[in-house]
C-alpha cells in the first residue's frame, strides 16, 4: 500500500531480496515526484541497508513498513519491523563482507536512530536535509506578455541571426 496525503509515503512489504529492489524504485519515483531528485541516491542506499538488516536479522518475521515523510525541509525515512532487538553498529575488519550498513547510513545521512514501538518492534530511521526550493528563472520566459519581475538578461544570438518579434494570435 502506498499513501500520499501530502508529503508522506508508506510501503508495507516482506523484506525479501526480490522486494528490496522494488521498494528502492518506489522510493526513488516518489522522491522524484516530490522534486527531491538530489536525495534519491542517499535515500535508496539507506532504505536498501535497512531492509537488508530486516531480511538478515529480524525475528519473528520479515514483515516491515517503509515510511518517508517530508516535514520542515527534512526528509525522514524509517523502516519499522516486529523485532524489539536493537541494531548495533559494528566495526568490521577490512576483510568483512558485511556489517557496514548502519555505519554507511551514519555517513550519508544528517542523523539516524532507533525508536522502540511499545513492545511491538522498532523503527530505524535516518534524516536527509531537503534541497532548497527551486529559484525563479533568471531570465524572462519566451512568449511572456510582460517583462515580469526579472532583471534585464543578455541574449546571445548564434551566427548572423537577428532577433525577431514574437507575436501571438487568439482565435475566438
Amino acid at each position: 500500500m502506498i499513501s500520499e496525503p501530502s508529503r508522506h509515503c508508506t510501503v508495507e512489504l516482506q523484506a525479501l531480496p526480490s522486494r528490496i529492489g522494488q521498494v528502492r524504485r518506489i522510493i526513488s519515483a516518489q522522491l522524484r515526484s516530490w522534486h527531491l531528485d538530489p536525495l534519491v541516491d542517499q535515500a535508496a542506499l539507506g532504505v536498501t541497508e535497512l531492509l537488508t538488516n530486516v531480511h538478515r536479522h529480524a525475528q519473528p518475521d520479515k514483515t516491515c513498513t517503509v515510511e518517508m515523510e517530508l516535514l520542515l525541509e527534512r526528509l525522514t525515512v524509517s523502516v519499522h519491523d516486529h523485532d524489539p532487538r536493537l541494531p548495533t553498529v559494528r566495526g568490521p575488519s577490512m576483510s568483512s563482507t558485511s556489517g557496514r550498513g548502519l555505519a554507511l547510513i551514519a555517513a550519508v545521512s544528517e542523523s539516524w536512530g532507533v525508536r522502540l514501538s511499545g513492545g511491538a518492534g522498532k523503527a530505524v530511521w535516518f534524516t536527509l536535509p531537503a534541497p532548497p526550493r527551486a529559484a525563479p528563472p533568471p531570465c524572462p520566459v519566451y512568449g511572456a506578455t510582460t517583462d515580469g519581475p526579472f532583471a534585464p538578461c543578455p541574449v546571445t544570438y548564434l551566427g548572423s541571426r537577428t532577433p525577431s518579434t514574437a507575436r501571438s494570435v487568439a482565435v475566438g
